[in-house]
């Protein structure tokens, strides 16, 4: 599981990104320009209850991999190396800002989850567009030079592709058969990608994380096809990090929290994925496999043994 993680400068994202993978960025990551990679262990109340019957000499949990992408100003979402950026990733985690600082204030003046999100469903939407067009022109030339039926299929299909995307709805929207979904992965479009939206709220709201999708003005976004809605506060998950089990129950019981909110993130982008972990057990290991949904015992034996 590969998902990268976007979204505005100033929104928070790099530190969720750094609490999930436990601290494998950079410590202060403003400005910087590159690409930060790290893996995050998807926590698993059944890994536990496992582990503590067996008693094992290694517990492994099931991994995810997070790619942090820099921080960008509202105009340089179009630009091609950042959507470039994004199409080898399986999933899209975009953190929207929920939360007022004086210091830090938003890019675009004002904190507004909804039209942050929408902004950025828009350029990929737009990159879906451009790049669907340039292939349906290729396409057009070659069929004046030849008949080809296949060609005349991918044709057809990219046409119907364009047309949704000019209605400016994105590709996961868009109902495709088994056969037309193997044409158009090559394609790696943006806006078919699953998408989890985090948005990243103030202290003060952290009552919220039930409602978030209401609360931040994201309601439309739930029940949309692979599309999650979750929250996290930033803050409170890096103070977390810093503390002793624990310490850490105590302080969650405080807030009234009953998980980490990173913990929610985790197992969210895992179930947009469609995964599920498969347990094997003994005294030298207890171990969660990550394996698609649906697949059967035979099947998933073949994933450990390969």
């Amino acid at each position: 599981m590969k998902s990268a993680i976007v979204g505005l400068k100033y929104t928070g994202k790099s530190t969720i990104f750094n609490i999930l993978t436990r601290g494998q960025g950079p410590a202060q990551p403003s400005g910087r320009q590159e690409v930060v990679q790290g893996v995050a262990h998807i926590p698993d109340p059944r890994l536990d209850r496992l582990a503590a019957l067996y008693q094992p000499h290694k517990t492994t949990p099931a991994t995810a991999q997070y790619v942090d992408l820099p921080g960008v100003e509202a105009d340089e979402l179009k630009e091609s190396t950042f959507l470039g950026s994004l199409r080898p990733a399986e999933a899209l985690v975009h953190v929207v800002r929920a939360f007022d600082s004086p210091v830090v204030p938003h890019p675009l003046g004002s904190v507004d989850p909804a039209r942050d999100a929408i902004n950025m469903e828009h350029e990929l939407i737009f990159a879906d567009l451009f790049q669907a067009e340039k292939r349906i022109e290729r396409l057009e030339k070659d069929l004046k030079k030849i008949k080809n039926k296949e060609l005349e299929v991918e044709h057809a299909l990219l046409v119907r592709v364009r047309g949704h995307l000019e209605e400016e709805r994105p590709l996961r929207e868009l109902t495709l058969a088994a056969e037309e979904e193997r044409l158009v992965r090559g394609f790696t479009f943006l806006s078919q990608k699953p998408l989890l939206v985090v948005a990243n709220l103030d202290e003060a709201d952290v009552a919220h994380l039930g409602d978030v999708a209401e609360h931040c003005g994201l309601g439309d976004w739930c029940g949309r096809p692979a599309v999650v809605v979750t929250g996290v506060c930033g803050k409170i998950e890096a103070e977390l990090a810093g503390l002793a089990p624990e310490e850490a129950r105590e302080f969650m019981a405080e807030l009234g929290i009953a998980e980490p909110g990173t913990a929610r993130l985790l197992r969210e982008n895992y179930r947009l994925l469609g995964l599920i972990s498969f347990f094997t057990v003994g005294k030298d290991e207890v171990r969660a496999w990550t394996i698609p949904q649906g697949l059967n015992a035979q099947r998933a034996a073949g994933v450990i043994h390969t």
